[in-house]
């Protein structure tokens, strides 16, 4: 009997194999999955800062930023499932990716029905985690609520437009990590804006009178110049 179209939860598929990542997304799809897929390393933490996925496949071999960095990076802030993918069959890889924090390790090539299986045991497990998912990141006198999406300084609320939130979540789920000044473009506004950098500029000196005790020597919203920004606590 054929299996009803139901939704079973939201995936990013992380790799830089086009055929795997149209193959994977065309079969996913059918079984009822939302399917998103990253072919960077930089990519995959933007887009799991911005679709919140319920699991995360991700490759060893990317061409920008090792799979282990990539794991590294969500671990520091999500717990997301994480199911790695990779050609690399070395028993010492599949410890190094578990020890790191990945929920499960499946070689390529593989077969369809049972890595769809290990997907959702990953999701089941992966709805037992509760609010560190989207956590209340406290930093001096701002309270940033991932959750309800608002900030509050030193006990009253402050507004925020679409845009200067969209700039702070980004920056406050990859704490402590230079996100580039392309990464935070694309993902805020769009492909087609990455070479607006004084769009970030503005944006940041905003932010900056809103949220930090002196804008002139922030704390929180740290400027790598002609790199990017990160957050810190």
């Amino acid at each position: 009997m054929t299996e009803p179209h139901v939704d079973r939860g939201r995936v990013l598929v992380v790799d830089d194999e086009p055929q795997l990542l149209r193959a994977l997304r065309i079969n996913l799809r059918a079984r009822g999955f939302e399917v998103t897929t990253a072919d960077t390393g930089a990519a995959a933490l933007t887009q799991v800062a911005r679709t919140m996925p319920d699991v995360v496949v991700l490759d060893l071999g990317l061409p920008d930023i090792d799979g282990f960095e990539v794991l590294a990076g969500l671990r520091g802030w999500t717990e997301v499932p994480v199911i790695v993918l990779s050609a690399r069959t070395d028993s010492s890889d599949k410890v190094q990716a578990l020890d790191a924090g990945a929920d499960d390790y499946v070689t390529k090539p593989f077969g369809m029905e049972e890595f769809v299986a290990r997907l959702r045991a990953a999701i089941r497990r992966g709805t037992t985690v509760t609010a560190a998912e989207t956590p209340v990141v406290e930093a001096g006198a701002l309270s940033i609520d991932l959750a309800g999406k608002q900030v509050i300084r030193a006990g009253a609320p402050v507004r925020l437009t679409p845009t200067e939130w969209g700039i702070l979540e980004l920056l406050v789920r990859n704490e402590g990590r230079l996100v580039g000044q392309r990464e935070i473009l694309s993902a805020v506004w769009g492909p087609g804006y990455v070479q607006q950098t004084n769009y970030l500029r503005v944006y940041l000196a905003s932010l900056r009178r809103k949220l930090e005790d002196d804008p002139a020597a922030p704390r929180h919203l740290i400027t790598e110049p002609g790199m990017g920004y990160r957050f810190q606590r």
